[in-house]
């Protein structure tokens, strides 16, 4: 019988021709254009894919995760572990970030020519996403808590951007299932616990697709970056790899150090394991640098392979893609230094805590989309006091940084969910005390 190849192993093939595909575009005759007009459709169709469950899949999830759980002292204890262990590991990665970027300064090695063309390369787009923190800036201290409630909850499901609203629908929609009579909440949840199987076996379709999605949006990428001009795109991209470096070796130090520890702490997981299991998901974070578009995997590789119970699951991933920005967060440590050191500009300990609490905050509003985290970078930078226009410094590797801090995000809500499975015993005793990470099975459950 022919083996069939690994969804993993399918997108890691797709990864690395899209890279090549597109580094043959660059380096030959081809046109850019028929990439960007034939090719980077294919992955935005799949983006776009992912993106049109990500709302229905909250919701529906995280309605049967809540009334699931059986009452509001459970709901109350899950959450709050839920909650305060994202907000520590939140912490923990900026605080390894800022710990790294005052330990190798990348800022201070940037020429000053290198520093002016960038800002003069990307003044325009660093002017619209700093009108768009401006706005943020000017609104009341509490309007972030105001815009949790949604005016028109119709409306908020057509907006990737409102997801926190949508899960604050949820939440309530659950918590008013658990109050009143069974009779009556019964047919609720059975209808929303079919839709949300429908929406797994959308899933499977979707994934169907993957290895091609990523193929074109790799492709691209690399296309887009270049532009006209190779060699210039590579000079710039060069001046930057010491901060590049000092971001990634933060993310690579969460995942590889942190993470594991955190899995050896408070469950029985072995660490290999639990990477093997997720690799689906971080290979699609990769690629497509949207948690929220990542979520729908992230569960279903969650639940099939680590043996998480849909009722943790569907509570607790939902809400980490929303919430939990571990590696946004760290990117806007080191970035926000990075840029005051480019500038000339010396932080003090008290700005620099300043720091941890404004990114930890604005991780918690942060779309999980592309980009998002450039405006929020931009508030953590006006409440230290460096200038906006900063950003543009950072702008050149910036999409590609953001593949790997999505990659840790979803990395990130995963562990959270594990934790939360084991503390509440949801866990089988067979996957996580017999499996040997030396001889387990390498194959990962892909599209039926």
């Amino acid at each position: 019988m022919r083996k069939k190849i690994p969804l993993h192993t399918k997108i890691i093939a797709g990864l690395v021709l899209g890279l090549i595909f597109g580094l043959v575009v660059i380096k030959t005759s081809i046109p850019n254009s028929f990439t960007l007009d034939y090719i980077k459709p294919i992955g935005t169709i799949f983006i776009n894919a992912l993106k049109m469950i990500a709302v229905p899949l909250v919701m529906a999830s995280l309605i049967v995760g809540v009334s699931n759980l059986g009452d509001i002292s459970k709901l109350s204890r899950i959450g709050g572990k839920t909650i305060g262990t994202y907000l520590v590991t939140t912490v923990l990665a900026i605080t390894i970030g800022l710990v790294l970027v005052n330990l190798f300064q990348p800022g201070k090695s940037l020429p000053v020519e290198t520093r002016e063309s960038l800002l003069a390369l990307y003044e325009g787009d660093a002017g619209s996403k700093a009108g768009v923190a401006a706005a943020l800036q000017n609104q009341s201290p509490l309007q972030p808590v105001v815009d949790i409630v949604p005016q028109n909850f119709f409306l908020a499901t057509t907006d990737n951007g409102a997801m926190l609203q949508v899960v604050f629908f949820a939440i309530i929609v659950g918590i008013a299932l658990l109050q009143i009579p069974k009779a009556k909440g019964s047919p609720v949840i059975a209808f929303f616990d079919g839709f949300n199987d429908v929406i797994i076996q959308i899933v499977n379709y979707i994934m169907m697709i993957a290895p091609y999605g990523v193929f074109a949006l790799m492709a691209s990428l690399i296309v887009e970056i270049a532009g006209d001009n190779p060699d210039s795109a590579l000079q710039l991209l060069m001046a930057l790899l010491k901060y590049s470096l000092v971001v990634l070796g933060g993310l690579f130090v969460m995942v590889f150090l942190v993470y594991p520890l955190i899995l050896i702490a408070f469950t029985r997981v072995k660490y290999l394991d639990f990477f093997k299991a997720i690799r689906p998901a971080q290979l699609l974070a990769f690629s497509t640098s949207s948690s929220s578009a990542t979520l729908p995997v992230t569960m279903k590789q969650v639940e099939e392979e680590l043996g998480v119970s849909e009722e943790v699951s569907s509570f607790v991933l939902p809400l980490g893609a929303t919430i939990n920005m571990d590696g946004t967060s760290l990117y806007q440590g080191v970035a926000a230094v990075f840029i005051a050191q480019a500038l000339g500009m010396d932080l003090t300990w008290t700005q620099q805590l300043m720091i941890v609490l404004t990114a930890t905050l604005a991780s918690i509003g942060s779309a999980g989309v592309p980009g998002a985290g450039l405006i929020m970078l931009i508030i953590v930078l006006e409440s230290i006091n460096v200038p906006a226009a900063g950003i543009a410094l950072i702008i050149a590797p910036d999409r590609i940084l953001d593949m790997f801090r999505t990659v840790v995000n979803v990395t990130g809500d995963a562990v959270v969910t594990t934790v939360v499975a084991s503390t509440e015993g949801e866990l089988p005793d067979g996957l996580i005390r017999k499996s040997n990470p030396f001889t387990a099975d390498e194959s990962v459950q892909e599209e039926s």
